[in-house]
């Protein structure tokens, strides 16, 4: 029974590992789009209000260098906390049952690959 409980527990983790592997490779194999532009957009040579130029919007390159590197960094944890998550399996008695903090873990490990697989997508 701890035997195949082992097997799930390396198999989530696994599992957590392909779905982060092929969230990053489809997000950064997909060409992005180009924007068309709108017939009612204002014209950018016209002077805009008395308010002076309007609000600037974020640097797209930007927000993609940083998503890039704070999914590099939850991959990385990602990994670390699967690692752990290993050895604890690997140390515990296979006649006894997973504890707490082995289920704390897998599902820690559960919530931060939802939140890559997100960052991944967009």
């Amino acid at each position: 029974m701890a035997h195949t409980r082992r097997n799930l527990a390396v198999t989530i983790g696994a599992a957590a590992l392909a779905v982060i592997a092929a969230c990053t490779v489809h997000s950064q194999a997909r060409p992005e789009p180009q924007p068309r532009p709108s017939p009612n957009a204002p014209d950018p040579n016209f002077p805009q209000g008395m308010e002076g130029p309007g609000p600037t919007k974020p640097d797209k390159r930007t927000m993609d260098r940083q998503n890039q590197a704070e999914v590099k960094a939850d991959v990385e944890k990602l990994y670390q906390l699967v690692s752990e998550l290993r050895e604890q399996v690997q140390k515990s008695d296979a006649t006894s049952t997973l504890s707490i903090s082995v289920v704390k873990k897998a599902k820690e490990i559960e919530k931060l690959a939802k939140q890559v697989r997100d960052r991944a997508k967009g």
